[in-house]
This record gives C-alpha cells, sequence and structure tokens, in this order.
C-alpha cells in the first residue's frame, strides 16, 4: 500500500512540476510568438519578461485579515503531511507472524520471538560473531533484515551460503511461509594487529 501511495504522489509531483516547467520555458523562450501560436487567457507566461510571481500576485492579499492566517493553516498542514508521510517510510518491526496452521487456520507467532530464533541460530555459525535480525513488511509475507559480525577469520561467502541454506531455510520451513525474502549486511570485526618478537 505504502508503495502504491509513494509511486502516485511522486507521479503528481513530477507531473505538475513537469507542467509547471513546460509553462515557464513556453513563455521564456518566447516560443508562441516565435511558432505563431496563441495561449489561452488564463496562460500567466506570456513573454520572456514575464515573471512566475509578479508584485502583483504577492502584494495582492497582503491587506486581508484572514490572508496571512490561511498561509500559515496551509503550510501547518503541508508539513504534517510531509513529517507523516516521512514517518510512514520507516520500516515498521513485526510483532507478530501469522502462520497457516495444519487445520488451515492462522496461528499468530509473535515477531521478536522469531527475530531471536534466527540470531541464535545465525549466531552458532561458523565464522559469526554477532547476528542482528528484524523482521518487517506484512504479517502474511514478513521479510528478513540481518546483519551478521563476522570474525576476522570468517570466509564471507561461506557464512552467507550457510545462513541462506541453513538459518533463513530453518525459520521459513518451521513458519510454513513460501518464501522469506532477506536483506543481509555483513560486517567483518576489527581485530588488533599482533606483536612479533
Amino acid at each position: 500500500m505504502l508503495r502504491t501511495v509513494n509511486r502516485v504522489l511522486l507521479g503528481l509531483l513530477g507531473l505538475g512540476l513537469f507542467a509547471l516547467g513546460g509553462g515557464v520555458l513556453l513563455g521564456a523562450l518566447d516560443l508562441p510568438r516565435h511558432w505563431d501560436f496563441d495561449v489561452p487567457g488564463w496562460w500567466p507566461f506570456r513573454g520572456p519578461d514575464d515573471v512566475v510571481l509578479g508584485t502583483w500576485g504577492r502584494t495582492r492579499w497582503r491587506e486581508e485579515d484572514w490572508w496571512w492566517p490561511a498561509v500559515i493553516a496551509v503550510l501547518v498542514v503541508l508539513l504534517a503531511l510531509l513529517l507523516w508521510w516521512l514517518l510512514a517510510q520507516r520500516r515498521h518491526r513485526l510483532d507478530q507472524v501469522l502462520v497457516d496452521s495444519e487445520e488451515g487456520a492462522l496461528a499468530r507467532l509473535n515477531g521478536r520471538t522469531l527475530e531471536n530464533v534466527i540470531e541464535e541460530e545465525a549466531q552458532a555459525l561458523d565464522g559469526v560473531s554477532r547476528a542482528h535480525v528484524r523482521l518487517t513488511g506484512r504479517r502474511t509475507a514478513p521479510t528478513a533484515r540481518v546483519r551478521l559480525l563476522l570474525e576476522p577469520h570468517a570466509d564471507p561467502t561461506r557464512a552467507l551460503g550457510r545462513l541462506s541454506r541453513e538459518t533463513l531455510a530453518h525459520a521459513r520451513d518451521s513458519t510454513g511461509l513460501d518464501r522469506l525474502p532477506s536483506k543481509v549486511r555483513l560486517r567483518a570485526a576489527r581485530h588488533r594487529a599482533e606483536r612479533t618478537a
């Protein structure tokens, strides 16, 4: 749902900016005169000397009592909408995962518990010093975000392969999910230089 809202909003914003930019460019390049066509009477940019917002447009409502409260109210609403949109972008941690039980009913599995189980199994892998797992997405289709801190001697390719084939496969199979998309971030642990005699 959020992805669709983002695409619609960005599409509308892009369309509006394209129309505004095209209108300004049309007047700035004086294309109606060069290409011999007329623009509608309400068209604000008629030639290169026109500005986007002239003196009359800027000072037209300044003396009215309602003008500044209306401007401030519109800006507050816009700011609130932008903050809501920004906070909605954060991927929320799943508190529950819906698991299809044998009888066809949906069982609720605690999301934090599943994260802890995946973390413990990942930390038991050879070469993994520490693991952190966060489940995001929908309750019926979770996504795992995994961060692994690898020991200095660890082989990243081998650790990633075992994580995928064993740990994440166990989590997927035990919850009865068809798939468990995962994003894995690997980082190597720093170690002190050894002193030689």
